[in-house]
């Protein structure tokens, strides 16, 4: 095989990729899996982003982990993961679904801090005095917030 053979190769299957990409990005905003953000231009600030359901029981590990979360993150994400308007993002929303950021997403977040990305909050800074566990904990806590309204 010639290199410009090769090379028409190449860009034939890159173009595939590009469509097959574009084609299953149009079906899941058609589907609702968008990882827009909503407009939050008429809550006040500080006020709860997302209206959070609990569930009617939390596991042990989500116990523990919503007192650490009480402790750590809700000065910032509110109670019960909702967020704050003007100051950092619901927990409890598509865009933290397991799919889009895992749990170790959270373990890098509170060991590293994370540049802003999704919503216009600014960066949130690394937070002090949390082991790994600990936030694995947190992690447990948001995903039994999350699934309890219908983010799986």
């Amino acid at each position: 095989m010639d290199k410009l053979t090769a090379l028409i190769g190449a860009v034939v299957i890159a173009g595939g990729g590009v469509a097959t990409w574009q084609f299953i990005s149009a079906e899941d905003t058609a589907m609702g899996h968008s990882m827009t953000p909503p407009d939050t231009s008429s809550i006040e600030a500080g006020d709860p982003i997302v209206q959070v359901q609990l569930p009617a029981e939390f596991s042990e590990q989500a116990t523990i982990g919503k007192t650490i979360f009480e402790a750590k993150c809700s000065e910032c994400h509110g109670a019960n993961a909702a967020g704050q308007n003007g100051i950092a993002p619901p927990l409890v929303h598509k865009i933290y679904e397991p799919s889009h950021h895992s749990d170790m997403a959270f373990v890098l977040a509170a060991q590293n801090g994370v540049r802003a990305h999704h919503w216009k909050f600014g960066n949130m800074p690394k937070i002090e005095g949390l082991t790994q566990g600990d936030v694995k904990m947190v992690a447990a806590y948001v995903r039994e917030l999350q699934r309890a309204n219908g983010i799986n």
